[in-house]
């Protein structure tokens, strides 16, 4: 796995966009230069995020969403797997 996350991810395990392993990770994600945690999905090159509308639902329980258009950076929290065990071991 790379260090530079997807251009495009959900958290819908339904969506063709979901990748569990960097889900895992933890993606950080800066949308018009504010930290946001609210985001349900993200296209970096397109420019917009999708947001939960509050604690809307539709008839299939997936929560309601909002496309929100703008600059969209983001990152891995935390290191890959194999990168985590480096140097640890040393003593």
């Amino acid at each position: 796995m790379t260090d530079t996350p997807p251009d495009r991810l959900s958290t819908d395990p339904s969506s063709p966009y979901f990748d569990q392993p960097a889900l895992e990770r933890g993606i950080g994600i800066r949308f018009k230069g504010v930290e946001r945690k609210d985001v349900e999905e993200y296209d970096r090159p397109a420019g917009w995020i999708r947001v939960a509308l509050g604690k809307k639902v539709d008839r299939h329980g997936r929560p309601l969403t909002l496309k929100l258009n703008g600059e969209v950076e983001a990152w891995f929290e935390r290191p890959a797997a194999s990168d985590a065990g480096e140097g640890d071991a040393e003593g």
